[in-house]
């Protein structure tokens, strides 16, 4: 430990909690990034090692900003509308019957555009057809914000904290599956039916069987064109793998100048749509980070990790992964995740123990509002269309939904190692 460690600890916690907390209504970007500065002008971490701690996280940027672009051609060329309008149809007059159409919905805009997708573009949309067809909105919303952590471990591609806790050793999409599927599963339906189960006085039986139509022009058929391209090519990316920023980015791009060339689309004004500080927002985190390595916390949970992995090889990442659940909730799961990847690479965790965190980091967030960045957009989204959510009404909901989903996911983690369905 360095003399000047606790200073460090202490600028890191209470930038971090701005974050959460956000004072004076300021974006969470300043407070990471103001952070970051006072860890520079007091010497706590030099101008290399900033650089170095930013330029880690690259692919990140680049993957989160072609997911933002993709995400917003599609919200502004009406692709979300109507993939929600479509599952009102689907509903048939029926509350129950659309609560499980959203969650499909949701599912599938989760794990092809990952989970800042269904939380910023896709709650708008659901909250509109739950209008039109006259049932309260919010069970329904809720769906997005839990939805968007549940299935946010299928694929490489539906979390950028997936990215974060892998880091160049992101395993093939093949070895990807093997470890996340059966566990994404459980994820998903634990969360479906703790969801259904503690909404149901709310959703109502009949519904309007009837919505207004959103029916896709060329821009909407070019921009979901282009979301399907973008998803193989960010598949076979994975399959090969091949890091995702920069194919990322250049789909959004070619989509992009499609939408230009093809329906006259201006570009400058889905650019200008698009939340750029999230970018600055991470960089800061990954300043954080960079900084608490070099205080020696790094070292000491790496110690921690390999000690637990000696005594108890089978139930060591089921143990972690519980542990990171709570801890996102705490510290939010992006800052969470760069200091659980840093220590599990100081630590080289097996492909398992890592698989466990990593979970515990993806779906943890579920209990509280604190617990990930999507869950401060889906906030943010809400707020925009004139409702409110607060913190204990979630968490008396995250409660309910986030333990038994986290439970079954690394039971069935566990369960696949302990028969020796995984690689080690």
């Amino acid at each position: 430990m360095t003399a000047a460690a606790p200073w460090t600890w202490a600028i890191i916690g209470v930038a971090t909690a701005a974050v959460i907390v956000r004072p004076f209504r300021l974006p969470e970007a300043v407070w990471a990034v103001a952070g970051a500065l006072a860890l520079l002008a007091l010497g706590f971490i030099s101008p290399a090692q900033a650089w170095e701690g930013v330029m880690r996280g690259h692919d990140v940027y680049l993957f989160l900003a072609g997911m933002m672009l993709l995400s917003e051609l599609a919200r502004r060329e009406g692709v979300f509308d109507w993939l929600a309008t479509l599952a009102a149809k689907q509903a048939r007059g029926s509350g129950r019957r659309l609560f499980a159409w959203v969650y499909a919905v949701g599912t599938l805009v989760t794990v092809f555009l990952s989970n800042d997708a269904t939380a910023v573009v896709l709650t708008p949309a659901v909250f509109a057809v739950a209008r039109a067809v006259g049932a309260s909105p919010l069970p329904y919303l809720f769906i997005c914000a839990f939805i968007a952590n549940a299935a946010s471990f299928v694929l490489p591609i539906s979390n950028p904290a997936n990215l974060v806790v892998w880091g160049s050793g992101m395993p093939s999409l093949a070895h990807w599956l093997a470890l996340f599927a059966l566990p994404s599963l459980a994820s998903i339906a634990a969360t479906y039916l703790a969801l259904r189960y503690i909404l149901r006085s709310t959703i109502p039986e009949t519904i309007a069987s009837t919505v207004p139509e959103h029916p896709l022009g060329l821009g909407g058929r070019v921009a979901a064109g282009g979301l399907a391209v973008s998803v193989l090519v960010l598949v076979g990316c994975a399959w090969l793998r091949i890091p995702l920023g920069w194919p990322t980015l250049g789909a959004a791009l070619g989509t992009l100048a499609l939408l230009a060339f093809a329906c006259g689309r201006a570009p400058w004004q889905a650019l200008r749509s698009v939340s750029w500080d999230v970018l600055p927002l991470v960089a800061g985190l990954f300043i954080f980070v960079q900084a608490l390595e070099h205080t020696g916390v790094v070292g000491l949970l790496a110690a921690s990790l390999r000690s637990a992995a000696a005594a108890w090889p089978q139930g060591a990442g089921t143990v972690l992964g519980a542990l990171l659940g709570v801890a996102t909730n705490l510290v939010n799961n992006l800052p969470a995740g760069l200091l659980a990847g840093a220590s599990l690479d100081a630590a080289a965790a097996s492909g398992t123990v890592r698989a466990a965190a990593l979970i515990g980091i993806d779906l943890g967030p579920n209990l509280s509002v604190t617990g990930s960045l999507a869950t401060i957009l889906w906030l943010s989204a809400l707020r925009r269309e004139g409702l409110h959510v607060g913190a204990w009404q979630f968490l008396k909901l995250g409660l309910v939904v986030m333990p038994p989903a986290l439970l079954s996911a690394l039971l069935v983690l566990q369960a696949a190692h302990s028969l020796h369905l995984l690689a080690p």
